[in-house]
């Protein structure tokens, strides 16, 4: 009979957050597997814990991982960690589940700690729907496909960043979204120097020019607003802007005002009206 895979979440910052159950679940784990064993090493010391720990990361999860499969066929018991939060949530700890579910092995998950989640609940951002995005791609081209998947994105999006990359991560987020878009910036969650930013993107760039990012973040990004569609066609719009334009009032004016009245934006009625003109 084969042994079960517990995925045990562990403190993103507060130690207080490690809960009962996640103690007793590797007490009585066979090993434990770490994204860094000196970083659980210490977590295991805190709570008196003493079980052998094998490594398990992104740079030797193809062959590590295959060996943790062979002593869970063999019915040993397995407790995965990462260095903080959830296991297998933007970690590869995703690629040891997907092999357990090949293999018919038991996976049981002891929840805890979630930095996403966290920072989602004390945006005050929509939390209806929402969608995980983790680090945005650093590549270029890639970088360009993640963010230009986003543009209509109405979902609230979360973001893991960097402090050294967070301008230029805000920066992109700018010319992909505008910078009057909302979101919270949520740093060291759970630990000393926790804080809560709501902002804009424009209001975030100009705060972090002064103060330099400091600590890990997670950005909660507001997603597109609805827009109604407009109950008239392009023509019937464009008469409207003639008719602020009889009126007196310039075009970019007119186009703004037409905007207001009929749902069209006024870049689209203002481009349309030049090309008629």
């Amino acid at each position: 009979m084969s042994g079960i895979l517990y995925l045990v979440a562990t403190p993103i910052g507060n130690l207080g957050d490690f809960s009962p159950r996640a103690v007793e679940t590797l007490l009585n784990a066979d090993f434990i597997a770490a994204e860094d064993t000196r970083v659980t090493l210490k977590l295991l010391n805190h709570f008196g814990i003493k079980k052998p720990l094998i490594s398990y990361f992104e740079h030797n999860r193809a062959q590590s991982g295959e060996k943790i499969i062979e002593r869970l066929r063999n019915g040993e018991n397995v407790a995965l960690v990462s260095d903080a939060g959830m296991p297998a949530i933007s970690d590869p700890g995703e690629d040891l589940v997907r092999l357990c579910a090949r293999e018919g092995i038991t996976v049981c998950c002891t929840p805890g700690p979630c930095a996403a989640v966290s920072a989602l609940a004390v945006s005050g951002l929509p939390t209806q729907r929402f969608t995980f995005e983790g680090f945005i791609n650093n590549s270029g081209k890639n970088r360009a496909e993640h963010l230009e998947s986003l543009q209509n994105e109405k979902r609230t999006m979360i973001i893991y960043e960097a402090p050294h990359k967070l301008i230029g991560t805000l920066t992109d987020l700018k010319d992909t979204f505008g910078g009057d878009r909302e979101l919270s910036l949520c740093r060291e969650i759970t630990k000393i120097y926790e804080e809560v930013i709501r902002t804009t993107i424009d209001g975030a760039l100009e705060h972090y020019s002064k103060i330099p990012p400091r600590g890990e973040y997670v950005l909660v990004v507001k997603g597109k607003e609805e827009t109604a569609e407009p109950e008239m066609t392009l023509e019937e719009a464009l008469s409207r802007v003639d008719f602020y334009r009889s009126e007196g009032k310039s075009l970019k004016q007119s186009a703004k005002l037409a905007s207001e009245d009929t749902g069209y934006s006024k870049n689209e009625l203002y481009n349309a009206a030049v090309g008629k003109a």
